[in-house]
């Protein structure tokens, strides 16, 4: 069966035709666990069915915070878990290295260099600078296609009433935090619901709030085809917990406890998630996407970037390489380990096709559909970012070759990902044929953004300290 027919079949047909990941397979990285044994098969699906989508976003996860990407100390049995029954990317990249403008490439299938959001621009007294009334989300272009649609949690791209409101953006249901900085508390006086506030006390755990929505909306949708963009706060700063879980009694320092004590209640969270899509029979009906929004805040505890260089804010591979699993029993092979290169700005593309809709063209995305498949992919010419803190940084990556430059003025690194994945060896003045090919690419890569100007601190001064994002 080709690709195309492939799709035509989506949601059609016998639960036996569906078929199940193989009961005994197990992820192929430390600390994952084995597949579970093989659920009872899901009643038959209507001809009609189009899959649901579900995609969870972490916020400041590093690359190796969870089990099936070598952490050893954090506990994430259901991530893994989601690892054993589907394939786990190790070259997958966020749309940035802080928050709103990786969010804006997840939405609107556009790198930094093109995308209307660029950094985290604050705007008074409350938000972010907005998505433009003209940006084409993934939503919207779902919910044109029949799908029910809802964005659960952080959103940091407009404030209601402007027109970055995810309402007026394709999400029929927005619960969570519109603004970023809001969501530094985990106990904060309020939420947003589709455009109005709705009063906490401030002593609830508004983790454990926008979990019970997400269960809630699967529930009432579990009859319709639906798109899920499950944006957790989680983990984060400040890093607040109900308690330390079970860690309490590890001889580490109360942060520690606390920071592993979120990632694991977020993972027991997307456990409840898993559980209730086979407990409504909609298992083999919906693909699960799991990812980070950037790199790490923190490193040193628990080694959270793995072998990379670098975290949040920074542009080598610690900042923008990403956890990202994919799940979806009888399409994805179970237990499998993918190398392709792809990143945020693929998401709507690919969502879009399974969905059996158009993404309109002009964008940066490809779809990844056929690397879901474990077939074969066209992948792209080069990935881009730019970051537009602490003046101003771009970093391309073509094949294995990755430029990095941390201010306008300064000279490129370049790397080689194949041979030095940890960015120790600069090989510029080794490869200047390659460092120039590069340097086109970071000049033509990007078009100029009013909004997002380039900016680089006078000479001799500093670059502003990390700031909270």
């Amino acid at each position: 069966m080709n690709r195309r027919e492939f799709l035509r079949t989506l949601g059609a047909g016998a639960a036996a035709a569906l078929g199940r990941a193989a009961a005994q397979a197990q992820a192929a990285a430390p600390g994952a666990v084995p597949a579970p044994a093989a659920p009872a098969p899901a009643p038959a699906a209507s001809a009609v069915r189009k899959p649901n989508i579900i995609f969870i976003l972490a916020d400041d996860l590093g690359y190796a915070d969870v089990g099936c990407y070598g952490q050893q100390r954090i506990r994430t049995p259901s991530i893994d878990r989601l690892a054993a029954e589907g394939v786990r990317f190790t070259q997958a990249y966020s749309g940035a290295t802080v928050c709103a403008p990786s969010r804006c490439s997840l939405m609107t299938g556009l790198h930094g260099g093109h995308a209307h959001i660029r950094g985290n621009r604050e705007v008074q007294p409350e938000g972010q600078e907005p998505l433009s009334a003209e940006s084409v989300t993934v939503a919207r272009v779902l919910k044109d296609a029949g799908y029910k649609t809802a964005c659960i949690g952080k959103w940091g791209l407009g404030m209601n009433g402007t027109t970055g409101d995810p309402n007026r953006h394709g999400f029929d249901l927005f619960f969570g935090y519109l603004c970023q900085r809001k969501a530094h508390s985990y106990y904060p006086e309020y939420l947003w619901r589709n455009g109005e506030k709705a009063p906490l006390d401030g002593k609830t755990y508004s983790h454990d709030l926008m979990a019970a929505e997400a269960l809630r909306f699967v529930r009432e949708n579990k009859d319709r085809p639906f798109l899920l963009y499950l944006a957790f706060t989680i983990p984060h700063g400040k890093y607040e917990a109900p308690d330390a879980g079970p860690y309490a009694a590890e001889p580490w320092p109360q942060v520690e406890k606390t920071y592993a004590a979120m990632i694991t209640r977020m993972d027991a969270d997307i456990g409840r998630l898993m559980a209730l899509l086979r407990e409504c029979g909609l298992d083999g009906d919906t693909l699960v996407f799991f990812a980070s929004d950037n790199g790490p805040a923190k490193l040193d505890a628990f080694k959270s970037a793995g072998p990379l260089r670098g975290m949040k804010r920074d542009l080598y591979e610690g900042g923008i390489r990403v956890p990202m699993i994919a799940r979806w029993p009888g399409r994805i092979k179970a237990a499998a380990t993918s190398d392709q290169v792809w990143a945020f700005w693929d998401f709507p593309a690919t969502a879009a096709e399974v969905a059996g809709a158009a993404w309109p063209a002009g964008g940066d995305g490809i779809s990844m559909v056929p690397a879901l498949l474990g077939r074969p992919q066209r992948g792209h010419e080069y990935l881009y970012w730019e970051f537009h803190e602490r003046g101003f940084s771009q970093a391309v990556r073509a094949g294995n070759w990755k430029a990095v430059r941390n201010r306008p003025s300064q000279p490129i690194e370049l790397y080689d990902l194949a041979a030095d994945l940890g960015e120790k060896n600069n090989l510029a003045d080794a490869r200047p044929d390659v460092a120039a090919k590069m340097e086109e690419l970071l000049k033509s890569a990007r078009t100029d953004s009013p909004l997002f100007p380039i900016r680089e601190p006078p000479a001799g001064k500093a670059a502003p300290a990390r700031k909270k994002a």
